[in-house]
């Protein structure tokens, strides 16, 4: 038997020996600086430049002078010493961009809530409801989104055009969800199965109707996939060309997208600083609605609860 005295020295000895990290794995190839610079801020630094170049060049062309736009020779193309705002304020102060900025909003915002609502109504019966066809419906409804634009628009303007809607801001309201619906189902489908069954039927025990499990305990649990959904409607919606094309032709009831294309192009004659300035100035609702919910479009792709 080993005496007292001897297990404190083994003890001491032991506490007192410099602890080894174990470094071959995780990140340790991050730690010196080299390879840091060659793994991480040089790839990190070539995305970036890559990702905010547009805007750079959007932001530049619409302070140029139309001299420095036109000639490329004698003036360097990126960058410019003679910044001028007149684009910007023929954009917003001598045409209707703010108009357009409003049809453009009020139709995402209308559309968008028209499919979460539809969408939600859909996921849930899909995937909670017990019946036979579910999966049958649910990849029907997805395949619906794979329908290409170019070939619905066509029937979709016949039915504009008798219901009396051509030319309004409520036929893209009304079209809009046909493109909108089958994607966010098809979302909202996956991050529904991902809540735990054991909570629903906690709550069916407890004499909860479905109408009261999906208002407040499925949707409270789902406001990462409802934001994820609704991101990509309103994208969708934001930057929409052929059906606010074929739909809508005074000037006045025109999208973004559409309206600084036809407005500010006269035939072979682009006024460039106007439509960078345009384009620029439509991007940046978009730029700052993923700036403001990035984390739950993220979380959104990962999963809801764990049981």
């Amino acid at each position: 038997m080993t005496d007292l005295p001897a297990q404190k020295a083994d003890l001491k000895s032991i506490l007192s020996t410099p602890a080894r990290v174990d470094n071959s794995e995780g990140m340790s190839y991050l730690q010196s600086v080299p390879r840091r610079i060659v793994t991480l801020y040089i790839p990190l630094s070539i995305i970036v430049i890559i990702l905010l170049f547009p805007f750079y060049w959007m932001g530049l062309t619409a302070i140029k002078p139309d001299d420095q736009l036109l000639d490329l020779d004698r003036y360097n193309p990126f960058w410019t010493w003679n910044p001028t705002f007149k684009h910007i304020h023929k954009l917003l102060f001598e045409s209707y961009y703010p108009h357009w900025l409003w049809n453009t909003m009020y139709v995402a915002i209308g559309a968008t809530v028209l499919s979460i609502i539809a969408s939600v109504l859909a996921a849930y019966a899909i995937v909670r409801l017990r019946y036979k066809g579910a999966n049958v419906v649910g990849g029907l409804i997805f395949l619906a989104y794979l329908v290409p634009p170019s070939i619905l628009f066509i029937p979709l303007a016949t039915v504009v055009f008798q219901y009396g809607l051509f030319d309004s801001p409520l036929a893209l309201i009304l079209t809009y969800p046909t493109i909108l619906i089958p994607f966010s189902t098809w979302l909202l489908m996956g991050y529904f199965k991902t809540i735990p069954f054991e909570l629903e039927e906690c709550a069916l025990i407890d004499g909860a109707s479905r109408w009261q499990i999906l208002i407040k305990i499925v949707l409270p649990l789902a406001i990462p996939g409802l934001i994820s959904a609704f991101i990509f409607c309103f994208t969708l919606c934001w930057n929409e060309f052929i059906y606010a094309l074929t739909f809508l032709q005074s000037t006045p009831n025109k999208t973004v997208p559409v309206a600084i294309v036809n407005e500010f192009v006269d035939g072979d004659i682009y006024r460039w600083g106007s439509l960078m300035a345009g384009a620029l100035c439509g991007s940046l609702p978009l730029v700052i609605l993923y700036a403001f919910f990035v984390e739950h479009y993220v979380s959104a792709m990962t999963g809801a609860v764990k049981e």
